[in-house]
Order: C-alpha cells, then structure tokens, then sequence
C-alpha cells in the first residue's frame, strides 16, 4: 500500500511541473529564463542537502557530467519556453511522446533490433504526436511552443540515454543539477526580464519539490518496481497533467488532444510491454 501511494505521489509531482511552469510563467508571474534558472537552483539546493544527510559523492568531474548538464540545460530551458503559449497537458504529452519516440529510435539505431510489438507501438505513438502537434481545426499547439517543448523532449531524452549507466542516479541527478545552473545562467541570464515573489515561490516549489524531491522519491520507489511496471505507471503523467490544466487552469481538452493523448499512451504502452509479453511466452 505504501508503495502506491509514495509511486502515485511520485508521478503527481512530475505532473505538477507542467502545471506550476504554466502557471508561473503563463499568469506572467515570472519570465521563462528566471523560473528555469531558479527550478535548476532549488532542485540543486534539495537535492544537495538530500546528498549530504545520505552521504555519497557526486564525482563531479566525470566526463559524462558535460553530456548531463547541456542535456539538462536544454530541457529546463525548453520547457519553461514552451509553457508561455502550450497548455500544460499538451505540453507534458508532447513532451512525453518525443522522449519516448526518440528512445525508441535510438535503440533501433545502437543495433537492438526492435520487435514487432514495438514497431507498431512506436507507429501508434508517433502518429499520437503527430495529432497533438497539429496545427488546424481542434488543435492547441502554438507551433514555437511546440518547438520548444520537442527540443525540451530531445534534451530530456539524452539526459536519460546518458544517465543509464549510472550506479547511483540520484548522485548523478545532483551533480548534473549542480553543473546544469552556470550552462542556463550564460545562456539565459540576459534573458531575465521580470520576477514577483508569487513566481519565484512557484519556481522554487517546482525546483524543490516536484522536481527535486519528486526525483529522490522516484529512485526511492524505482529498485521496488518491476521495470514494466516502472514503464507503464509513468504513462500517467500526462493524463494527470491533463486533468491538472483542465481542474485548476481552465484548460480545455478538445477531442483532438483527446484522442491524441490516447493513441500516445496506447502506442507506448504496447511498445514498453513487449519485453514482459516476450518474457511470459519464453
């Protein structure tokens, strides 16, 4: 029982930054460039007290450390851009869709051959996405916005393609946070235009909380989890951030981004479920 509610609080809170990144900078409580950098600090912040009651190092001078923060960088940078015209479903589901679409190719391409069940999930993904970033009739997405959160996507994914090898991801996630605030800060700093103390608070609670505690959360619960199931449970994120918009900023859900969203978690369900279908006929 505890497992579920500590998994379910897990996938909540990383659905609750889009939400608080669309209020934030949407409501115009606080530019792009400052809420990013000021998340990135918190979640350093967080993640380092977390590190230092824990213990560990964080070997910040590893080589794969540069490949962590410009990844991560080009995520947080894309991410709070994107939230100025995308609501906050379509958002996380783009940005869902182009992570695990992007994996999905990269893995075909490193030389694991994909089964037919991926494929055709992929296919059903891909096609999901293409929905949801379609511009006509009954489409939400504000083509610089999408820009944005698919660069956000490609950043987030090669943060995790890089990250796998990890032994220890939260060290890891701390010191990328760390090395991630002085790359946003020269490309963003002449950027910051305003800030109000009810914005910074949002950035700091997205930071801190969401996205910091969030990811120590996460690879708390992650080693109890079968790994289909740590697949399948994040489907959730962008239907519970769907929900968040529509609830609590009045977002609405056309049956365009409906059905998008549909084809988008089904595709990856299919697809991240192949190797524990495979398992169960062998």
């Amino acid at each position: 029982m505890w497992l579920f509610l500590l998994t379910a609080l897990t996938m909540i809170a990383f659905a609750a930054n889009s939400v608080l990144t669309r209020l934030a900078v949407d409501g115009g409580f606080i530019d792009p460039s400052s809420f990013a950098l000021m998340r990135v600090l918190s979640g350093a912040v967080v993640l380092g007290m977390i590190m230092t009651i824990r213990g560990g190092s964080l070997h910040l001078l590893q080589r794969n450390r540069v490949v962590g923060a410009c990844s991560l960088a080009t995520y947080m940078a894309g991410f709070s851009l994107a939230y100025l015209t995308l609501d906050a479903g379509l958002g996380a589901l783009i940005l869902f869709g182009v992570v695990q679409v992007s994996m999905f190719a990269h893995g075909a391409m490193s030389g694991s051959s994909p089964t037919h069940r991926q494929v055709v999930g992929a296919s059903i993904a891909f096609a999901g996405l293409l929905l949801a970033l379609w511009p006509g009739p009954g489409g939400q997405a504000n083509i610089v916005g999408a820009g944005f959160m698919i660069a956000a996507g490609l950043g987030w994914a090669v943060y995790t393609i890089s990250g796998r090898a990890s032994p220890d991801p939260l060290a890891a996630t701390t010191a990328n946070f760390i090395l991630c605030l002085p790359v946003l800060a020269v490309v963003l700093v002449g950027l910051a235009s305003r800030t109000t103390a009810l914005g910074l608070a949002l950035a700091i609670l997205c930071g801190g909380v969401t996205s910091g505690l969030g990811y120590a959360l996460w690879y708390t619960v992650l080693p109890r989890l079968q790994q289909s199931v740590a697949a399948v449970i994040q489907l959730s994120v962008p239907i519970i951030a769907l929900i968040g918009g529509a609830v609590l900023l009045g977002e609405t859900i056309t049956p365009l981004v409906a059905l998008a969203t549909l084809l988008v978690i089904s595709g990856i369900a299919i697809a991240v479920t192949s190797r524990s279908v495979q398992a169960d006929r062998t």
